[in-house]
C-alpha cells in the first residue's frame, strides 16, 4: 500500500486560537431589508403618481376655457300687464242633433246644408201612411160618445135613464178623446220642426230613406253668441272672477282677437288636475268662430307695472331652482379696446367678458317673454342663446345676429 501524503498544518504563533467560520445573515435583517426595498419603490410609484397629478393640476389651472360664442340681450324694464293664459274650446250656446222620435219614410226635405233657420221651422216630414185615417176614425168615435153623453145626460134629469148611463157616457167620451189626442201627437213626431234659431249642419238623410226612430238628421247650433270652456289653477281664483273681460286667438283668424266676459266658474275645483273650469261667452255677429275650434285664452288681471322682462329662451328651469347666465367683465383681463371690451371682437386673444350663473324669481309670462321679479336688474346684460355650454367663469364671444323671438303677442304659425 502506498501511503498518502499529509499536507502539513501551517504552524501559527504559539498560544494563538483558531478563527472561527463566518455566520449566514439573520432572518430578521433579510426581513428588514426587504422591506425597506419594496417600501422605497412603493413611494417612488405613489409619490410620482402624486407629483404628477399636482403639476397636472397646476398645468390646467393656468389654462384658460376657450371662448364660447352666445347671443345677449340687455334687460330692461317695460310695461308689464300680469295676465292668466290658458287654452280652451269652443262650444255652441245651444247646440242639438236633431233626430225622428219614430220610425217612418222621409217624405219631405224642407231646408238645406249649412242654411239659417228659425224656431219652429218645419225641417222633415215623415210619410204619414194611415194616419190621417185612423185620427178621422177617431174624430168620429169621439163625435157620437159627445152626442150620446149629452143626449143620456138630458134624459137624466127628465128622470128617464139612471145616473149609471151618465157616468159610463162620460168615461167613453174622455177615452175616445184620448184616443185623438194621441194619434194627433203621433202624427207631430212624424214633422221634426227647428227647437231654436241657429245654423244647421250637413244633411244626413234622404229623400224616401226608412228613418229608424233616434236618426240623426243634422246637427243644429246657435253661433251667436258662442261659448268657450277653459280651465285654470286653482290659485286663480283669488284674480279670476264672472264679469272679467277675456280675449281668445285661434289659428284661422290669427290677427283677429275675439274679445268675451267670464259668464260662470264650476263650483269645485278638479281633484285629478286641481283645475277649475271656466266658461266665457263671445260674440260672434259674423259667425267667424265655430263650436270645436281650438283658442288661447288670455284674462289681464291686476295693473300694469314696469318689471324686469327677458325672453324665456334665457332662463334654465332646474329643480333646485330657475337661473340665467349673465355676460360681466373679466375682472382679471385687462382693458381692452372697445371692439373688445363689447365683448363684440372676435379675433380678440382674451375675451373680456365672462358668463356668471345667478337664481332668479319669475313672475307671469306672456308670449315669448317671462317678468323676472328678482335676480336681475334694469341694464344687465343676460346670455339668451348658447348657454348649454356654459359654466361660470367661461369667456364670451358675443354674436348677436340671430336672437330668439321676444314678443309679448307671438304668432303661430298655421300648418
Amino acid at each position: 500500500m502506498t501511503a498518502q501524503a499529509v499536507e502539513p498544518t501551517p504552524a501559527g504563533p504559539v498560544g494563538a486560537t483558531p478563527k472561527r467560520a463566518a455566520k449566514p445573515p439573520r432572518p430578521i435583517l433579510r426581513m428588514v431589508i426587504m422591506l425597506l426595498l419594496v417600501g422605497v419603490v412603493l413611494f417612488l410609484i405613489f409619490g410620482f403618481g402624486a407629483f404628477r397629478n399636482i403639476m397636472i393640476g397646476k398645468f390646467l389651472a393656468k389654462l384658460k376655457n376657450p371662448p364660447q360664442t352666445v347671443a345677449t340681450v340687455i334687460a330692461e324694464k317695460t310695461p308689464f300687464q300680469p295676465r292668466e293664459t290658458a287654452t280652451g274650446t269652443l262650444i255652441a250656446r245651444q247646440g242639438a242633433a236633431l233626430s225622428a222620435q219614430t220610425a217612418g219614410i222621409v217624405q219631405s226635405i224642407d231646408f238645406h246644408s249649412g242654411d239659417d233657420v228659425r224656431k219652429g221651422q218645419l225641417l222633415v216630414t215623415l210619410r204619414p201612411n194611415n194616419d190621417e185615417a185612423l185620427l178621422a176614425q177617431l174624430q168620429a168615435t169621439a163625435t157620437l160618445d159627445r152626442v150620446t153623453y149629452q143626449r143620456d145626460l138630458a134624459q137624466y134629469h127628465a128622470q128617464a135613464v139612471s145616473m149609471q148611463t151618465v157616468d159610463t157616457d162620460r168615461g167613453n167620451l174622455a177615452s175616445a178623446e184620448a184616443q185623438v189626442k194621441s194619434q194627433q201627437a203621433l202624427m207631430a213626431e212624424k214633422k221634426i220642426y227647428a227647437p231654436f234659431s241657429g245654423r244647421i249642419g250637413i244633411r244626413q238623410v234622404d229623400l224616401g230613406q226608412y228613418l229608424a226612430a233616434g236618426t240623426t238628421i243634422a246637427s243644429l247650433e246657435t253661433l251667436n253668441p258662442i261659448d268657450i270652456d277653459f280651465y285654470l289653477p286653482q290659485a286663480a281664483l283669488r284674480t279670476i272672477h264672472p264679469g272679467m273681460k277675456i280675449q281668445i286667438t285661434v289659428n284661422a283668424f290669427e290677427a283677429t282677437p275675439f274679445t268675451g266676459t267670464i259668464e260662470a266658474l264650476d263650483s269645485s275645483v278638479s281633484t285629478t288636475t286641481r283645475m277649475i273650469q271656466v266658461r266665457a261667452s263671445l260674440n260672434n255677429p259674423h259667425n267667424e268662430l265655430r263650436p270645436g275650434m281650438f283658442a288661447r285664452v288670455a284674462i289681464d288681471v291686476g295693473a300694469p307695472a314696469n318689471l324686469v322682462t327677458l325672453p324665456q329662451t334665457a332662463i334654465a328651469y332646474n329643480p333646485y331652482g330657475d337661473t340665467v347666465f349673465l355676460a360681466v367683465k373679466d375682472k382679471n383681463t385687462p382693458n381692452s379696446p372697445a371692439g373688445a371690451a363689447a365683448g363684440t371682437d372676435k379675433t380678440a386673444k382674451h375675451p373680456s367678458l365672462q358668463a356668471r350663473q345667478v337664481f332668479v324669481t319669475l313672475g307671469s309670462a306672456r308670449g315669448d317673454q317671462v317678468s323676472v321679479v328678482k335676480g336681475v336688474t334694469a341694464g344687465q346684460q343676460v346670455i339668451v342663446a348658447g348657454q348649454m355650454k356654459l359654466r361660470n367663469g367661461t369667456p364670451l364671444l358675443i354674436n348677436n345676429k340671430i336672437l330668439p323671438s321676444n314678443s309679448p303677442n307671438p304668432v303661430v304659425p298655421n300648418h
